[in-house]
């Protein structure tokens, strides 16, 4: 058994999961710089319309990721996620191909069709222990920052040279080398939870959004992406008028988010070793709020700006990496894809609703009064954290298995969550090795390790 440090599949697997997320999200970024100006360019332009182009893909994907997610939980990560990036591509082919934004808006919609947030982050969960689980979300949170500053960069670079539909096409390739990736570097697993707890009911759905702790955290996913949008409607005005050309707008999300990254890292690592998560999280919830009531009342030039704005995205990228580790930490056995898919639409419906109530604050009262609002926001989420449970230490191992097929893990891993103590199994046979979540009062764990190596007995 080990508890230290990530092991060979946890790195791969973080590796592969964070690289198919970013790509994915990549290319999903790299319109948000220019598609209001390069829309203007298609047949029934409007500014309704593009709207609708921008949020057409957060609505269906809000709409799906529970569905996706009970499909996960009963077919498999793997399988849904591959079905999903089908579905991503033939939308990016369709918005590259139209020339109206009736054609755009139909292809974005069918984009966020394909959803596979909450697979991937479920798949995640599957592969990891609990205990290194956090490591593994930050390493998915870091490349979708990441992804978010190269797009900056690439989205006016490739309009530029091949118009909107370049950046579809350049989307629909990167999709393809991301279900590459899916299908031969993520590592194949046999998941297992007791009988009658695989695949959610509606009401063990309704179970699960009305769960007081859960429903804390998807509220939080929400107002925390709808705060992200509504404030990307006035920022990157905000530094054009600082004095920063928007095609140099990169020289300030670069180090910014890098330095975020580097910021928050100490921080995830004393709440896990202090066992102080509960009051990191609201502090960094606190930050939050800060940095957005300080966007609106200071007067804003360059430096304050750049201060602010690296504030802003360590409390978010803190909360970014934690929230799913803590989430499926709390998921009851057998449905974190269901649990992950109520998150990921409550995250998808908070960027949409931040894009529509930031253009609505924006109209009404002027773009920075959206600061103001979103600080507001954001401090009533704090205070919604002060009723969360503190975490415990989870009980979670891993054992080195001889099993040779995947019929045999199927068949060893149906015999381990009818063990006593037993509550979860996962077993990814190729690499030798089985995850399972135990009671340590009930189980046996030498008949547990006899099991999983059934020729050294």
């Amino acid at each position: 058994m080990s508890t230290t440090g990530l092991n060979n599949t946890e790195k791969k697997a973080a590796f592969s999961l964070a690289t198919v997320f970013g790509l994915r999200m990549l290319g999903l970024f790299m319109i948000l710089p220019v598609f209001a100006i390069y829309g203007q360019q298609l047949a029934g332009y409007s500014p309704i319309w593009i709207g609708l182009a921008i949020g057409a893909y957060g609505l269906t994907q809000a709409m799906l990721q529970i569905p996706m997610g009970i499909l996960s939980d009963k077919y498999g990560r793997k399988p849904i996620i591959l079905v999903g990036l089908v579905v991503f591509l033939i939308g990016s082919v369709v918005a590259a191909v139209s020339e109206t934004i009736y054609g755009v808006v139909f292809g974005r919609a069918l984009q966020g069709t394909g959803a596979i947030a909450s697979a991937i982050l479920a798949l995640a969960a599957d592969i990891t222990r609990e205990e290194q689980r956090p490591k593994v979300m930050a390493t998915i949170g870091m490349f979708i920052g990441l992804s978010f500053t190269a797009a900056m960069i690439l989205g006016p670079i490739v309009a530029q040279s091949f118009g909107l539909s370049g950046l579809f096409w350049l989307t629909a390739i990167l999709t393809v080398f991301a279900m590459v990736m899916i299908q031969f570097m993520v590592p194949h697993t046999v998941n297992k939870a007791p009988k009658g707890d695989n695949i959610a009911l509606p009401d063990q759905i309704l179970t699960l959004i009305k769960h007081p702790q859960l429903s804390r955290l998807n509220t939080g996913i929400f107002i925390l992406h709808m705060a992200l949008t509504a404030c990307f409607i006035t920022l990157p005005k905000q530094f054009v008028a600082s004095g920063l050309a928007l095609e140099q707008h990169w020289k300030l999300y670069l180090p910014a988010l890098l330095g975020s990254f580097f910021l928050m890292v100490p921080f995830m690592i004393f709440a896990m070793k202090k066992q102080k998560e509960k009051q990191m999280f609201t502090s960094a919830v606190l930050l939050l709020t800060l940095s957005l009531l300080l966007l609106w009342y200071l007067p804003l030039g360059f430096w304050s700006l750049v201060i602010l704005v690296v504030m802003f995205f360590t409390a978010f990228n803190y909360l970014e990496a934690t929230m799913p580790s803590m989430l499926s930490r709390l998921a009851p056995a057998g449905v974190k894809g269901s649990v992950m898919g109520i998150y990921s639409s409550s995250q998808f419906l908070g960027a949409f609703a931040g894009g529509v109530f930031g253009g609505v604050i924006a109209s009404k009262f002027g773009e920075q009064s959206i600061f103001l609002v979103m600080s507001i926001l954001c401090l009533l989420w704090c205070v919604v954290t002060l009723g969360m449970k503190p975490l415990k230490k989870s009980k979670s191992f891993s054992f080195t298995t001889s099993l040779q097929s995947e019929e045999q893990a199927d068949d060893v891993a149906e015999r381990l969550i009818n063990m006593p103590g037993v509550l979860e199994a996962t077993l990814v046979y190729q690499e030798s090795v089985a995850y399972l979540k135990i009671d340590e009062k009930l189980a046996d764990i030498l008949s547990i390790k006899a099991l999983l190596n059934p020729q050294q007995n």
